[in-house]
């Protein structure tokens, strides 16, 4: 099976994102949200951030984009997420308690190309087990995680990883609020 039949079918890959080697699948399918929590033994209740190619599929995601939010993703040289207050179109395992949904817009490489092409958005969080130090490079991943993916990507491998996406909230007044730098 190809990569684009493994997401649309709703498995869990191994690809490299635009910051980290990542966990993901299709976001608007609730399984994959399931899956992903037992590969990281993670506990459920924790949403993972949603990688969009462009502002028009965020725009099918969220209910409201504030000018601050455009601005922000438009100004950003490193990726950065914006946690928006409500989500759409995503199952309710996608989203925070309060109805939030922290999603990506990514310019450019491999996950931009591979969301463009699939048509759906993708799950991104890093190829660790919950707890475990976040691999920076393909041969520091876990073996567990690589016998439990339904696919991985073979691109990229010998590249270092680079920080987390910088988080930022937009308040009710404009004020942008960093969560995570």
């Amino acid at each position: 099976m190809n990569l684009i039949d493994v997401i649309k079918k709703g498995g869990v890959i191994l690809y490299p994102s635009d910051t980290l080697w990542g966990l993901g699948g299709d976001a608007t399918h609730p399984e994959v949200h399931q899956k992903i929590n037992e590969i990281k033994k993670r506990p459920a209740g924790k949403p993972y951030i949603i990688l969009v190619s462009d502002y028009a599929m965020l725009q099918q995601y969220v209910d409201h984009v504030p000018p601050e939010a455009w601005e922000a993703i438009e100004k950003a040289v490193d990726p950065l997420t914006v946690v928006f207050p409500k989500a759409k179109n995503l199952p309710s395992i996608a989203l925070a308690e309060d109805g939030s949904v922290a999603i990506r817009v990514v310019k450019r490489g491999f996950a931009h190309d591979l969301i463009k092409v699939a048509g759906v958005p993708l799950i991104s969080t890093s190829a660790n087990i919950s707890g475990h130090p976040v691999p920076l490079t393909f041969s520091e991943i876990d073996k567990t995680i690589l016998e439990k993916v339904d696919y991985i990507v073979h691109l990229h491998r010998e590249k270092k990883g680079i920080k987390a996406s910088k988080i930022i909230r937009i308040l009710e007044d404009g004020t942008i609020e960093t969560l995570r730098d």
